[in-house]
């Protein structure tokens, strides 16, 4: 059984200033048809986050089912999509009757019926060849009850317990165990944090596993597999080569400009994980940063090569120097007005000013001055934490995570 592993799609981003990454999407979307395809895999797992928002776009809802119409007419005999924290379990679910019977099984929150959540898929001869337990992402409501006067402590201890005990649970389900008990391989899902897993700027903290609490340990023994999304750096948890994120398939942010894309192509064989292969994901688009010194930068900008793409860069810049703002903006701006928009695009720039200058020969210059839109929201909120008591401060800060992923969406 050949399986292919994808997650973290985030169809209908908005980049800086609302630039749309459609065409990124389907560019990555004709090319993982044609993967599916070459590779001959039998079966799609999407460890979720198919959307950016709970309220999708026309044109992302075009791109998601237009893919699976396409998947139509490759070898892939069965598709599993299940939801991320970005995802709207209602919007993923309504059409799951209908997908049913293109075979693509949707699992977009934790069904009423828990068993719904368990899937055995067939292989060529029409024979149990994968059982997937499908775990779609686990929000709070799923893996505990509210206890009045819990500590942050006890909180914590409390949703780490309780997603064990759903992947235990699923792994006892007696479909589970009695189909490994004959010989084939399980497959789980996950969309979470997993300790030591290294994020990037644009995965949003969750309250669901957001200190790193679910460890390797947690997955029970009988998953062969465990397919993760959430993360958009492609890694493996815990140091174990059958549990991994597969990263996202196009850089989402500036912060993701040096880290690999791929989707992973997985060969189970004699009721057990026979190879893991990685594939590059070839990108449309090169997300670009030039920080430095303004004559620096301005040299970058005006060298760029944009050869192997078929869209033009985007470019984040960062300048360092002890000219004025008016001075900076005024050089640059020139600069950009006379760049050619087919090769790169300036959508992000700053500017650091260097209030004091140090003799030849000292340490470390003064630490550059930064502006507020220079900050997160999150980093605002702890620099506001710290007129609070230390001993409150990591509690104020999950709930305002909280607050932030629930306007989020």
């Amino acid at each position: 059984m050949r399986v292919l592993h994808t997650a973290d799609w985030h169809l209908g981003q908005r980049f800086i200033s609302g630039h749309e990454r459609t065409e990124e999407h389907r560019h990555f979307l004709d090319w993982l048809v044609a993967t599916v395809r070459e590779q001959r895999v039998e079966v799609l797992i999407v460890a979720g986050d198919v959307f950016d928002t709970g309220s999708p776009s026309n044109q992302a809802l075009e791109l998601y089912y237009s893919f699976l119409l396409q998947m139509q007419a490759t070898g892939c005999r069965d598709i599993v999509v299940v939801g991320g924290n970005h995802d709207s379990p209602a919007t993923l679910n309504a059409p799951a009757r209908l997908l049913r019977h293109l075979r693509v099984h949707v699992v977009g929150c934790v069904p009423e019926c828990f068993a719904d959540q368990v899937l055995v898929l067939n292989d060529a001869a029409g024979q149990p060849g994968l059982v997937v337990c499908a775990v779609p992402f686990l929000r709070d409501r799923d893996v505990r009850l509210s206890v009045p006067g819990e500590t942050a402590e006890e909180r914590e201890q409390r949703i780490k317990q309780g997603i064990a005990d759903h992947y235990a649970r699923v792994a006892e389900h007696e479909t589970v165990w009695q189909h490994k008990a004959t010989g084939v391989p399980v497959l789980a899902t996950g969309h979470l944090y997993a300790a030591g897993a290294a994020p990037s700027d644009s995965e949003r903290t969750i309250h669901v596993g957001n200190l790193g609490q679910v460890t390797a340990e947690h997955f029970p023994e009988i998953f062969d597999y465990v397919a993760l999304g959430h993360i958009h750096r492609p890694q493996r948890v815990g140091g174990r080569e059958h549990i991994r994120y597969s990263g996202s398939p196009i850089a989402l942010s500036f912060s993701e400009v040096d880290h690999p894309k791929e989707v992973l192509v997985l060969e189970f064989a004699a009721g057990k994980l026979h190879s893991l292969n990685m594939l590059p994901v070839p990108g449309a688009r090169r997300l670009v940063r030039f920080h430095g010194a303004l004559d620096d930068v301005i040299l970058s900008l005006t060298t760029y090569n944009n050869a192997g793409y078929t869209l033009p860069a985007w470019v984040d810049v960062e300048i360092r120097s002890e000219l004025t703002q008016l001075e900076v903006a005024d050089a640059l701006l020139k600069v950009i007005a006379a760049l050619d928009r087919s090769q790169l695009e300036v959508l992000n720039r700053r500017h650091f000013r260097l209030v004091k200058l140090k003799p030849l020969g000292e340490a470390d210059d003064e630490p550059l001055t930064r502006s507020l839109h220079d900050f997160t929201e999150r980093e605002v909120f702890e620099q506001r934490l710290e007129t609070e008591a230390e001993d409150g401060r990591a509690a104020l800060l999950r709930t305002f995570d909280e607050l932030l992923e629930s306007m989020r969406g």
